[in-house]
């Protein structure tokens, strides 16, 4: 069983973290259909109570940072927030001591700014949200890369903005099942981009 933990914070954006929380929790569906032992999927934020995204939506996180179970995989979503959450010393420093025992550490957008503040990201290839690619480069000691939907570097996947997120994590969902799984939860989910007004 994996424990997949998203990071919840406020002014975080709504998609990044409910991208990656469909697939995973899709891949549990799916396993659980298979006769396997469904994975868990949590909300973390560093207090209890709703916590307000970026466009309006609230969500009411699972755990807290002092109460949450073990982790496999740690995701750091973007939004408006995460540019302040950078200089949250409480939840970098949770966020480093945490990412050095999970087998995976993932960011979505600016979550990147986030992996790169608390540690984890640090000397590492990232992708972040386009806008976003001078800031992370300016702050040194990463290679940002531009053009690639997400990028692994180590066990850090990093991706671009909002919609990029669920391809990383169904790339995540096959390194910790298998590339076949991962094809069931992508088909499950129906997950197949077709933009109407592409350049």
């Amino acid at each position: 069983m994996t424990t997949n933990g998203l990071v919840l914070f406020p002014d975080v954006e709504e998609l990044d973290f409910v991208g990656p929380w469909e697939v995973f929790a899709t891949s549990s569906m799916v396993k659980s259909l298979g006769g396997g032992e469904p994975d868990t999927v949590v909300g973390i934020s560093q207090s209890a109570g709703p916590v307000r995204c970026a466009k309006g939506m609230r969500v009411v996180p699972d755990h807290t940072l002092s109460d949450h179970p073990d982790l496999h995989v740690v995701l750091v979503p973007g939004g408006q927030g995460a540019r302040r959450e950078k200089d949250n010393r409480e939840l970098m420093g949770w966020l480093a001591e945490v990412s050095s025992r999970c087998r995976w550490v993932a960011s979505v957008c600016t979550g990147a700014l986030l992996l790169h503040e608390a540690g984890p990201g640090k000397g590492r290839r990232l992708a972040t949200h386009w806008a976003f690619e001078d800031s992370l480069a300016a702050r040194g000691n990463v290679e940002v890369v531009s053009g690639a939907r997400w990028v692994q570097d180590g066990n850090v996947v990093s991706s671009q903005g909002v919609s990029a997120g669920i391809d990383m994590a169904l790339w995540l969902v096959g390194q910790l099942e298998s590339p076949g799984h991962a094809r069931t939860v992508q088909r499950y989910m129906q997950y197949d981009p077709a933009p109407p007004y592409q350049e």
